[in-house]
């Protein structure tokens, strides 16, 4: 441990109209995963500005800047480029207009990781060894960190030491939160097509309904979480997609699912996701279904458990920068992304075990809407407060970003070493 250097606030205030600049940019044009060529070109471009040597196209859109300054540890900082397929509702003057919005707040990782590698690219005195800042295309969907690790990401930039990241949340801007266990879940998306027979409405007996019996799985599977796991246990199955047929009187010949299964350890969640697969099967035997299910997997992405000790370090430097009263801890968490795999869960893709992973939520709300939400106490108000990928969720910029900022910058500097 190196412990904390103070983040050169002076430094920060002088580029926070610039910095804020570039998140009303990024917000009001976001792009979907695997498309964020306008967002990864805009991100390098900060870099590069700033004097990293930056690499674009890794794994897709994924963009790397690597700054050297002397001997000691690799540091590599992650941020998202990637929005969501939502309608922002904010009514905010810089709101996106279209079909993609920013709505789990990655226009903010982008921006505070902007300002922190340009903040340590100026103070140089401040720190030893290498920072890597990296842009990460297709969080969403789970796809964009394996295709950069696999793409070569740390044969490209140097392998790190630490891997570190931060996600907004809906707490109070200049707060921060850790975990000492899981902090987002594992989970597995899959694809089910269940195969009839298609026929008249007037005689289902001729037909095998297979919107009955999708119908069936969907009911079933709620049996999964209320009877096939531990009372104790952090698991979720969730049917988000429900498609059969075009018209009333046809009987379709095939109706298709998309689900979820979520857990926060890894033995929960292959033990759920064998249950669907297991009650899917078992559905379309039972009605006569003329084909086999189709049970296809999306995407998967490994439980992010941080590292202990580098989660002291981190709290550690935390309360140092904005007092212990607003560093509180975070509970795990069925929300899932793929920042795991920078770690050890992707080593059989990147081929370099023992890097550790730190991971924190960073508050996202001004001080007027806190109060505003109703309630009285600090659950009530998170309940009532637009969460990620909600249509209306946006960080408040004017508090969220600079605390972003202060966030990250404090935690690479705990990580590199001091001269």
């Amino acid at each position: 441990m190196t412990g904390h250097a103070p983040v050169p606030l002076a430094r920060l205030d002088e580029q926070l109209r610039d910095l804020t600049a570039f998140y009303l940019e990024l917000h009001r044009d976001p792009e979907l995963s695997g498309a964020e060529r306008r967002t990864a070109d805009r991100f390098a471009g900060r870099l590069e500005s700033a004097g990293y040597a930056t690499t674009r196209g890794i794994g897709g859109h994924g963009v790397a800047g690597v700054l050297r300054n002397g001997d000691g540890p690799t540091v590599l900082l992650r941020a998202e480029l990637d929005a969501l397929p939502v309608r922002e509702t904010t009514g905010l003057p810089y709101a996106a207009d279209g079909e993609a919005a920013h709505a789990c707040g990655h226009d903010l990782h982008l921006a505070a990781a902007a300002g922190t590698a340009e903040l340590l690219a100026r103070t140089p005195q401040a720190w030893r060894g290498t920072l890597v800042v990296a842009g990460q295309p297709a969080e969403e969907t789970l796809e964009g960190a394996r295709a950069m690790l696999a793409d070569g990401l740390y044969r490209r930039c140097g392998r790190p030491d630490d891997v570190l990241a931060q996600h907004a949340a809906p707490l109070p801007a200049g707060m921060v939160a850790h975990g000492y266990g899981p902090m987002t879940a594992g989970s597995l998306t899959l694809r089910v097509v269940v195969h009839g027979r298609g026929g008249h409405a007037g005689a289902p007996h001729l037909a095998v309904d297979p919107v009955v019996t999708a119908a069936h799985v969907v009911t079933r599977l709620q049996t999964v979480v209320a009877r096939e796991v531990a009372p104790a246990d952090q698991v979720a199955v969730t049917v988000g997609s429900f498609r059969a047929g075009e018209r009333a009187n046809v009987i379709p010949d095939r109706a298709e699912l998309a689900l979820t299964v979520r857990a926060v350890s890894g033995t929960s969640l292959a033990r759920a996701a064998a249950a669907v697969e297991r009650i899917v099967r078992a559905e379309c035997a039972a009605a006569a279904c003329p084909r086999e299910p189709e049970v296809v997997r999306l995407s998967e992405s490994p439980v992010t458990h941080p590292d202990p000790a580098l989660t002291s370090a981190l709290r550690e430097a935390h309360t140092a920068e904005f007092g212990a009263e607003r560093v509180a801890m975070w509970p795990p968490s069925l929300a899932t992304e793929d920042f795991a795999l920078f770690g050890d869960a992707g080593a059989e893709v990147h081929g370099e075990p023992g890097i550790r992973l730190g991971y924190w939520m960073v508050g996202t709300v001004g001080p007027a809407a806190w109060s505003r939400a109703p309630g009285s106490t600090a659950a009530e108000k998170l309940a009532a407060l637009p969460a990620n990928h909600a249509p209306d969720f946006a960080p408040d910029v004017r508090t969220a970003l600079p605390s972003a900022v202060r966030a990250l910058t404090a935690a690479a500097l705990t990580r590199l070493a001091r001269p």
